[in-house]
């Protein structure tokens, strides 16, 4: 059955069609119609609900007019957390737009910034930024925001917990007041909710479910295990279970480097992507492992932000991450667009807290399994799915 969304041309839903998107998501089926009438937006969404098509679609929509654009202007900014989800989305954006006349960009920091300013001298309508990068060109007066039309903050929770709250602000105040906002988080907490209110005029506010949008089509599982036993354990089962492809998590960038080693000291080929490698580096490994050359790939979450693979079968969480949302974010790079996936994650005794708390969020106990020779020696009990932290209490 074929894409079809009231409101958008028919040069749109063919690219999108072309992809093999048959049925709107829940959010765009919100977010779409809002955005098509002019009107601002605050939308909370988990990554894997469809969320970049539902602002990207419409934003093509506004933007297929006849227009003049003058050198280092844009009519259309995306902000974004960190340079892979800028050049994943500006890539939704060039295979949406295909039978379009718009020109769109990636714009991020790691790299030299002179192919960035001549791509910018004769002006660009759609481009996906970081805000560092985007300041230090604005500084420079190689782009200019006066004929701004549409700005959006896409993972606006992200950007703050990455503190780029001086940024954004530092952006805002050089653009037009006469826009149209559009912010996106997969939370909407007290300091997004302070952005949104910065950003916004009378904005519209929708909301999709965390749960609905995630646990349904993912298998989520998890192993105790005792902390020095973990490569063992992944190593045992990639090869006993068969795993063909894995997302593997990790929360410290130096670890990504040992976890990579003992795999392949156990026959296990495997490239590790984190915020210390040169963006040349990052983007041969991302490269490598979406085409499925390489078949595991280990990452630290904030690197990880912005891998969007269809038909990633499986992620791994090694570390179980500090923060709920974190674990809703990482078991949301499977599962993606209705398919089905799987969540592994690997739990210590050190881990009981975080363990309650992401089980508390999901509103049920997540299944443990047991493998012949990983019997623990320091005991996980079962969670206890009202336990709060005593900082929050």
């Amino acid at each position: 059955m074929p894409f079809s969304m009231p409101g958008l041309s028919d040069s749109i839903l063919k690219a999108v069609d072309e992809l093999g998107y048959t049925e709107p998501t829940a959010i765009q089926k919100q977010a779409v119609p809002v955005i098509l009438s002019g009107k601002d937006l605050v939308a909370a969404a988990q990554t894997g609900t469809g969320k970049t098509a539902s602002f990207v679609l419409p934003i093509l929509e506004l933007l297929n007019t006849e227009c003049t654009l003058r050198g280092k202007r844009i009519r259309a900014l995306i902000l974004v957390p960190t340079r892979e989800l800028a050049v994943q989305v500006e890539s939704n954006v060039a295979q949406y737009g295909k039978y379009l006349n718009l020109s769109s960009m990636a714009m991020f920091g790691g790299v030299d910034t002179e192919a960035q300013k001549q791509r910018l001298l004769e002006g660009i309508d759609i481009l996906v930024a970081t805000p560092g990068r985007l300041i230090d060109l604005a500084h420079q007066r190689s782009i200019h925001f006066d004929e701004l039309e549409v700005l959006v903050l896409d993972e606006a929770d992200r950007m703050l917990d990455m503190g780029f709250i001086d940024d954004i602000n530092n952006i805002i105040d050089r653009l037009p007041e006469q826009r149209q906002s559009l912010l996106f988080s997969a939370t909407l907490t007290n300091d997004v909710r302070f952005l949104a209110d910065t950003v916004n005029d009378d904005a519209v506010e929708i909301s999709v479910s965390p749960g609905s949008a995630t646990t349904p089509k993912i298998d989520q599982w998890l192993v105790t295990v005792d902390k020095d036993r973990k490569s063992a354990l992944i190593s045992h089962l990639i090869k006993d279970l068969q795993w063909e492809q894995a997302l593997i998590f990790i929360e410290k960038k130096h670890a990504c480097a040992k976890l990579v080693s003992q795999l392949e000291k156990r026959g296990i080929k495997a490239e590790a992507i984190h915020g210390g490698r040169s963006q040349a580096s990052r983007e041969r490994v991302l490269g490598e492992f979406k085409s499925g050359e390489l078949k595991f790939l280990v990452a630290t979450g904030i690197a990880a932000r912005g891998i969007d693979i269809d038909n990633l079968t499986r992620v791994i969480n090694y570390d179980l991450p500090y923060q709920t949302e974190d674990y809703i974010h990482r078991i949301g790079r499977t599962g993606r667009a209705g398919a089905c996936g799987e969540a592994v994650s690997f739990v210590t005794k050190n881990d009981f807290k975080n363990l309650c708390a992401i089980e508390s969020r999901l509103g049920h106990i997540i299944v443990r399994k047991e493998f012949e020779g990983f019997d623990v020696k320091k005991v996980v009990p079962v969670s206890i799915l009202n336990y709060v932290p005593k900082k929050r209490r």
